[in-house]
This record gives structure tokens, C-alpha cells and sequence, in this order.
């Protein structure tokens, strides 16, 4: 079963209204919330970081930037880097920009999230290809991810 097929069973199974998106192929957040045709604050960035210890899964909102320094000390780790095209492919069976903000049960990684996710409403991502995206409730949302809740986005200025 695709990324696709299995995030939209999950939000089924846990009875989530969200709305589901076709669009051109969106690689970028920018891109993604034009053909969304909502803002780039909703829009849920994940990440793969690997450390000393394996992966994990960051959320930000899309308007945002990580800060690594602050996930370094999150992690306890000197050593981060992102999970390379390969290893999105080989672990998540996703390409990059197509990874949704969610670890388990529908990925087993740890996840950590950004306070700056929960200012919104909604979320927005990319649903595990570039030309789909959904859309759902923050509290929606908030029930179905148990994540470590930090602050690793770089100062607004």
C-alpha cells in the first residue's frame, strides 16, 4: 500500500475529516500552498534528521526555518544531519518534500514538533507524493500524534 493510500485509511480509521488536494507537483512549501490556495503558516515542514542514535521525525510550520542548532540540543547530539533521497526512499517510501508530519503508528520514528504548528487552525502537507496534499483540523491532528513538543525554529525577524 502507498503513503497515500495508508495516511488517508489512518485519518479514516480515526474518524478525521480532512479536505485532500490534487495539484501540479509541488517539491517546495512555496509551491504547496499556492496550489493549496491557503497560507504557508499551515503548512506542516517535516524532516528527517539522522543523529549518534538513528532518525527523527521535525515538524515546523512551513513559514518557518529550523534552527539545527537547537535540534542538536534537543538530541543531545553534536552530530545531525538530514536523511539523504536514499534514505527518505528506503525508510519512508517517500521523495523529498512529500514527507507527512506524522511518526507512529504510521512511522516509526520519534516525533518532534514545533510549537509554532499549533498557532494555526489547520494543517497542510504533502500526503507522501508532490501531488497531493491534505488538509485537517489542528485538534484533529493534535489527537492522532504523540510528539515531543519544543521550540527549534530559527528567531522571526
Amino acid at each position: 500500500m502507498d503513503k497515500t493510500q495508508q495516511i488517508r485509511n489512518f485519518l479514516e480509521e480515526n474518524s478525521v475529516t480532512y479536505r485532500e488536494v490534487d495539484h501540479d507537483i509541488a517539491p517546495t512549501c512555496e509551491l504547496s500552498a499556492k496550489y493549496r490556495g491557503e497560507s504557508m503558516d499551515i503548512g506542516g515542514k517535516t524532516l528527517l534528521f539522522k543523529d549518534k542514535v538513528g532518525f527523527k521525525l521535525f515538524v515546523i510550520s512551513a513559514s518557518l526555518q529550523v534552527d539545527s542548532n537547537k535540534v542538536r540540543k534537543i538530541l543531545g547530539s553534536q552530530r545531525l544531519r538530514f536523511a539523504s533521497e536514499k534514505e527518505l526512499m528506503d525508510l519512508c517510501g517517500v521523495v523529498k518534500g512529500a514527507l507527512p508530519p506524522f511518526g507512529r503508528p504510521l512511522q516509526d520514528f520519534d516525533l518532534y514538533i514545533d510549537e509554532s504548528i499549533f498557532r494555526n487552525e489547520r494543517i497542510a502537507f504533502n500526503a507522501g507524493i508532490l501531488t497531493k496534499s491534505f488538509i485537517m483540523n489542528m485538534n484533529d491532528y493534535k489527537k492522532l500524534v504523540e510528539p515531543t513538543i519544543c521550540h527549534f525554529s530559527k528567531e522571526e525577524k
